[in-house]
């Protein structure tokens, strides 16, 4: 009979659907982001939270989790890694075997959760409601342990309802759910920030749904993608910090989207307004296309003009390009992805979250 021992009793925390996707011998400690979540809402720290559309990132990601003792999540949104694959060319299960081949080659044995970001509803129509729910379908079977609902499109009402016909879609597996009241755009605007009122009318709408979710994302100011070269950065977190205080009793902590081009003094503050997931997307695509070997980025940008669109759709177009490209390149994106990873962390102050979490599960 196997010792029971602290490495043990956390693995036994993993859902009982992921210990079978992963079979008896892994080590690989793929928690349930509501676990995690449950025990840090009252805690000043951040999980960090990656939006790995390149996947050489990773590695280097993995290693500043152990370097630092910390936790960490790797999320793709639907737009991203969608049932067909999303701009990315990763349909979540091959997101999900992407990751946890990592985890297994670097034995890498800190705590961390696979989340669906952003499943988006932009309007109320059967169509965009069924594109969702397969999506979610799609990401519970592929292995996914946390869920965000996104229909922050929508009018107050509809995106109660529509976030609560999906939700009890990931009720029934007792996975971490996040919800989203309040668009986050691709632009920075200081006007239709997410208000309390409408923070608390969303979550009592969803309580009355008897839908309870972990985390809030909410409208505070920041962007999704680059900033560009001038642009101000605007994030209000003394609106934060009120939102959270005002959800915080029904045991909900805040979702930061938009971090990348942040500075980190101002990240360093999140933490004390209640940010308890730090969403960095952008960042690693950017470090990703740093190290690529020119003439394949080349390519890309000369795909990305030819079809009027952002550079970020290539990934798609030149995935298989992008996954074999020479040991050299893809070493440079992991390192640079370390270093990075690492300041991130440090901003978060996730130094040692690991430990804590486990200290906290296991009580």
């Amino acid at each position: 009979m196997s010792a029971v021992t602290p490495e043990t009793k956390i693995l036994d925390l993993r859902p009982e659907h992921i210990r079978e996707k992963l079979g008896s011998k892994s080590k690989v400690c793929l928690l349930n982001s509501h676990d995690i979540f449950e025990v840090l809402r009252d805690e000043p720290v951040i999980v960090m939270a990656c939006n790995a559309r390149i996947k050489h990132v990773i590695p280097g990601i993995m290693r500043a989790a152990e370097k630092l003792d910390s936790v960490v999540a790797f999320e793709l949104a639907k737009s991203e890694g969608g049932t067909d694959g999303g701009y990315t060319g990763q349909t979540p299960q091959i997101y999900f075997e992407t990751v946890i081949e990592y985890a297994e080659r670097m034995k890498f044995a800190q705590p961390f959760f696979i989340h669906g970001d952003h499943t988006t509803v932009k309007d109320t129509s059967p169509e965009a409601f069924q594109s969702a729910k397969e999506q979610i379908e799609a990401e519970i079977e592929a292995g996914y342990t946390s869920i965000a609902i996104d229909a922050s499109f929508n009018q107050l009402e509809d995106n109660i309802r529509i976030t609560s016909q999906l939700a009890s879609l990931v009720q029934p597996y007792g996975l971490g759910l996040e919800v989203e009241v309040g668009e986050v755009k691709s632009t920075g605007q200081e006007a239709s920030l997410t208000t309390v009122e409408e923070a608390t009318t969303f979550i009592e709408g969803l309580a009355q749904n008897n839908i309870h979710p972990d985390l809030l994302a909410i409208n505070n100011g920041s962007k999704h993608g680059n900033y560009l070269e001038g642009e101000k950065i605007f994030i209000d977190l003394e609106r934060t910090k009120q939102i959270f205080e005002a959800v915080r009793p029904n045991g909900i902590c805040i979702a930061q989207h938009g971090i990348t081009g942040t500075p980190l003094t101002v990240v360093g503050k999140f933490a004390d307004c209640g940010i308890r997931k730090g969403n960095v997307g952008t960042e690693w695509q950017n470090i990703a296309h740093r190290f690529l070997p020119r003439d394949l980025f080349d390519q890309m940008k000369r795909w990305a003009e030819e079809n009027h669109k952002d550079i970020k759709f290539a990934t798609r177009e030149f995935k298989k390009e992008i996954d074999s490209i020479p040991q050299k390149n893809a070493q440079q994106i992991e390192q640079e992805a370390y270093q990075v990873a690492c300041s991130f962390m440090k901003a978060f102050r996730a130094e040692g979250l690991a430990s804590l979490l486990r200290s906290k599960l296991l009580k």
